[in-house]
Order: structure tokens, then sequence, then C-alpha cells
């Protein structure tokens, strides 16, 4: 067998395992597929909304070793254009990111976080209506 054969063979098993095709959701351990509808890349679980901090920045997997500690979802942002956007914090050093919402993420679940600060008022709803 030719060296460049086997260089190209290694290659290829190598960029093969650089790029998974799924990987565990932290929380609900559902085998989530890294593509997804609306996103370039899948960094969080359509079922829970939970995500993994690998990321410095996106796709880099640059805080894998570093943290690598599940982010809760806590928030929904709407960006100009009407994009959703899940704000994660991470549950061991506390950063916050902003991730784009997946096409096919938990419709019901998405709509939790964007009513829980009206669920979690800070002030009895009812003197709204003495205003």
């Amino acid at each position: 067998m030719s060296r460049s054969h086997d260089f190209r063979s290694a290659h290829r098993r190598e960029a093969h395992r650089a790029k998974p095709t799924s990987f565990r959701c932290v929380n609900c351990r559902l085998d989530v597929p890294t593509d997804a509808p609306g996103t370039q890349h899948r960094n969080h679980c359509p079922a829970c909304l939970w995500s993994r901090h690998v990321d410095d920045q996106s796709g880099d997997r640059a805080m894998l070793d570093e943290c690598g500690s599940g982010m809760e979802p806590i928030a929904i942002s709407v960006r100009g254009r009407g994009e959703w956007v899940i704000i994660h914090r991470c549950t061991g050093c506390g950063e916050l990111d902003a991730n784009r919402s997946a096409g096919d993420d938990s419709p019901l679940l998405l709509l939790r976080l964007a009513v829980k600060p009206l669920a979690l008022s800070p002030f009895p709803l009812d003197r709204l209506a003495l205003v």
C-alpha cells in the first residue's frame, strides 16, 4: 500500500471524527443531531433547550476542555427582525450566551421561557388595573 494512500485514509478518518453527527444532551440525555433547521451550529437540545459550554466563538469548541458544563436556558430575546434567541447561563462558570433558536425547538418550552417574567412578576399584576 502506498504512503499517500495511508495518509489520505488517515486524513478522511480524522476529518470524519472532527465533525460528529450527533451529541448527547447534558440535561435530558437525548441523542441530538448536529444539523438543525435555521442554524449552522446546533448547540442546544430541541427537547429541553439545554446547551453545553463548548464554544468561545460560534462553532469553535474552544471551551470544551476549559469548562464544558451544562448551560441552562433562562430567557428569550428577540432580535430586530423577529428572530428568537435563547439566553443560556453556564452552570459551571456563570457565563451568559445567546443562541439562535432552531426550527425544531420545542415551541412550548420557547413560549414558557418567553412568558416567565410575566409569571414571576415582582409586583401584584392586579395593581396594573389601578394605573
